[in-house]
């Protein structure tokens, strides 16, 4: 089976904003206590965080994390989580049906990003609270002083502002399982005022407003047109979320669900040109995709506790995915649609990023590991900033179910300039066959493969562990060859694989 590609250094998507890489924490399940805090543990720093786990965000190179939440923060008062520890309330979380101590709070967060080299992408809860709660949320965390709240933060040890830029406004507020779930129209002056009030205070600020929660609520797309129409000109962003599932075990269908995804992001780039027109307007709004990842392997065994069966536990253990290899192509699959639709999703956040649907687990007082989603995110992040590449594909297809054709050969590229490197994703989805891959490369010059890896298995079911960390990694791939503007490569069935040229 043989796939071509053609690609031209003058034939371009866009450049990729760094944040295209993003995550989120959320006070949800152990992403937080036992996740990145766990003062008792033996790698713990002074502010009680984990070194280990900071390590491998680090090595991730993650650019922003998203925090609170996710459907944590429409009921959360966010003046809970500063001042003195031993002053801080418990309370009931509604959405997850557990309890927050509030031992972290925005001090903690910040100091925690400080420490995993990455920025803060904070969210306002527009769901239980509004404009004022959200303003002095502001005040307090990027003003220098002399009003009440920035006052406050200095009194509780943090001197400077912390100048975060980028603001969610809500989130999800389009699902009826979201406390203070409001209408299109509701929730769009919500959105235009509060919006307004924060660009009173500061008018560089960048502010996401929340779109569909996926591509099957009933009220999409109509829900993007009417809360735009609200906000097009107080906002840089709407966000949209999409989660992917294997339930029927069918992995030709599970791998095409990237061009769902694709269609997803195509519609909604749409009725924002839409809005631009009606509107008249001169200004550019992106996608921020700031939820996206695989989520079904857990659901059955959180259902008792979302259900109030076990009380309102601390902490417990959900959303804890054991990712298999299966879901490394499918997460290869889904970085591809964003590095080829770098130009209207210029930020997007892997949900989440240690231990709830995590490439990072861990094991209170013992190990970190990585998940085998952690590769494809590793590699994209690590190597995929630049600018996209425009490729001509020629690829065999097959047939999906309300999907149509999709192509064997998922692929993306990404040129950085400064270093001469082009970077090629690939991901096959063939079941059994190999794919011969000829890339022409035209106008970059006389390139050498420099570095060329793959990940694959047998056991599309297997999992890492942490008695089992290395169960799925990648390995150095052979029979990669540059000659005469050409790069060839043989791709195995079901894998995926990176390799890189360079100038």
């Amino acid at each position: 089976m043989k796939a071509a590609v053609i690609a031209h250094s003058k034939y371009t998507i866009s450049d990729i904003d760094p944040r295209l890489y993003g995550s989120f924490i959320e006070h949800l399940g152990r992403a937080v206590y036992t996740g990145i805090y766990e003062p008792d543990h033996q790698t713990a720093d002074e502010n009680g965080m984990r070194r280990d786990v900071i390590d491998l965000v680090k090595e991730l190179n993650v650019p922003i994390v998203r925090y609170p939440g996710g459907n944590f923060v429409s009921a959360y008062n966010w003046e809970d989580g500063i001042g003195p520890k031993e002053s801080r309330p418990t309370r009931l979380d509604l959405a997850w049906h557990t309890s927050e101590s509030n031992q972290v709070g925005m001090h903690e967060f910040a100091d925690w990003c400080v420490s995993a080299k990455t920025e803060m992408m904070l969210a306002v809860n527009l769901g239980s609270r509004g404009l004022d709660e959200a303003r002095n949320f502001l005040e307090y965390v990027n003003h220098p002083g002399g009003s009440d709240w920035s006052d406050k933060r200095i009194a509780n040890g943090r001197s400077e502002p912390w100048d975060v830029k980028l603001w969610c406004l809500g989130n999800e507020m389009d699902g009826p399982w979201q406390i203070g779930h409001k209408t299109a129209d509701e929730y769009g002056r919500l959105a235009h005022e509060t919006a307004k009030a924060m660009r009173a205070f500061d008018s560089s600020l960048e502010l996401v407003v929340c779109g569909s929660s996926n591509a099957h609520m009933p009220t999409y797309p109509e829900w993007e047109a009417t809360v735009l129409d609200h906000t097009y000109n107080e906002v840089e962003y709407i966000s949209l979320h999409m989660y992917f599932e294997n339930r029927a075990k069918n992995t030709a269908n599970y791998l095409a669900r990237s061009i769902e995804l694709d269609n997803y992001i195509g519609t909604v780039a749409g009725v924002i040109d839409y809005i631009k027109a009606k509107k008249r307007s001169t200004k550019d709004v992106y996608i921020s995709f700031d939820e996206w990842n695989v989520w079904y392997h857990s659901k059955e065994r959180d259902k008792a506790t979302l259900a109030g069966a076990n009380g309102w536990p601390h902490a417990p253990a959900l959303l804890e995915d054991d990712y298999n290899f299966e879901d490394v192509l499918q997460v290869g699959c889904i970085l591809n649609t964003f590095i080829n639709r770098a130009d209207v999703v210029k930020i997007a956040c892997l949900a989440q990023l240690v231990n709830v649907i995590a490439p990072i687990m861990t094991t209170p007082g013992g190990a970190a590991w990585r998940q085998t989603i952690f590769y494809p995110y590793y590699f994209a992040s690590v190597y995929g900033r630049g600018t996209a590449l425009k490729l001509m594909v020629d690829s065999p297809t097959y047939e999906v179910d309300d999907v149509g054709s999709v192509p064997y050969l998922d692929v993306s590229a990404v040129h950085d300039k400064g270093a001469g490197v082009v970077t090629f994703f690939i991901v096959n989805r063939h079941g059994t066959e190999a794919l011969d891959l000829d890339v022409s490369l035209l106008e970059f010059g006389n390139l050498k493969v420099i570095d060329d890896q793959v990940i694959a298995h047998s056991d599309l079911a297997i999992t890492n562990t942490a008695e089992k960390p290395d169960n799925v990694v990648p390995v150095k791939a052979s029979g990669s060859a540059f000659a005469d503007g050409k790069l060839t490569a043989k791709i195995a069935p079901l894998s995926y694989r990176v390799i890189r040229l360079q100038a």
